[in-house]
């Protein structure tokens, strides 16, 4: 559910950040509110992940699947009237004073990644032997916080010294997408299952199911009637029909002696 939910939001920024919906068109606000609720989601969506692991709700299970669900639906609800209402100055709201949306798009994204790292961490501690998923853990928390630092201190520097070709919105969307890939590195790490694309080292069993690549395979009659096979002996050589063992092997008159006289 996070990674369609962030996948679907690039999608989305991509149209608005790129200037390909401009702002002064009158869709723009519903899009960006749209936006603003499917970021509120996400977070929601990432926070409730982090308490699966304290098996509040097993993980898979419909109370579960469906408190993800309707935690994230009530949220984007929310989070879009909150926005819409701030960019048409109704109900109370006012672009002017936008603490609301400051709220549900800087504060609420923020208090759920703080939550979702220290829940993680203790979970480590607490329940697993492995501690090479903390890893995982720091480095998604620092690329988070690179990229909000690069957005909100160091944006317009960047994009003066570059000369407005990228500011710090290139730099925010690489280092997120760095972060997203480690709470997924994480989730492969202390998931027993495999998931699709793993990105762990965890090795691939192998089933062997052609009857000649596995051990002890009966072969039949046929091939203890080869030709190859001289008397239930042996195995004979494939040059001249008979081994050296069969040839020398015994005396008398069916066979020589070794070494040859």
């Amino acid at each position: 559910m996070f990674f369609y939910l962030y996948a679907i939001i690039e999608l989305l920024a991509f149209f608005l950040d790129a200037g390909i919906i401009p702002t002064a068109n009158v869709s723009y606000p519903w899009f960006a509110a749209v936006y603003t609720g499917l970021v509120a989601g996400a977070y929601t969506c990432i926070l409730l992940n982090g308490f699966v692991g304290f098996q509040f709700a097993e993980d898979g299970t419909p109370l579960s699947l469906w408190l993800l669900r309707i935690s994230i639906l009530v949220t984007f609800g929310v989070s879009f009237f909150v926005a819409i209402a701030t960019f048409k100055n109704i109900a109370g709201f006012s672009y002017a004073k936008p603490i609301g949306l400051w709220i549900i798009y800087i504060l609420w994204p923020l208090v759920c990644t703080v939550v979702y790292v220290v829940s993680q961490l203790v979970l480590v501690f607490r329940t697993l032997e492995d501690r090479w998923p903390i890893g995982d853990i720091v480095f998604g928390a620092a690329f988070f916080t690179v990229a909000q630092v690069i957005l909100f201190a160091f944006s317009v520097t960047i994009c003066d010294a570059i000369k407005h070709y990228i500011d710090g919105l290139f730099f925010f969307t690489l280092c997120m997408l760095l972060s997203v890939m480690m709470v997924y590195k994480y989730w492969d790490s202390i998931t027993r299952e495999d998931l699709e694309f793993s990105v762990g080292s965890k090795a691939t069993v192998w089933e062997v199911k052609d009857p000649l690549l596995a051990g002890g395979a009966d072969y039949g009659d046929e091939d203890s009637a080869s030709n190859y096979t001289h008397g239930g002996g042996a195995p004979a050589s494939l040059v001249g029909g008979v081994s050296g063992k069969q040839l020398y092997g015994n005396t008398g008159a069916a066979g020589r002696g070794y070494p040859p006289y």
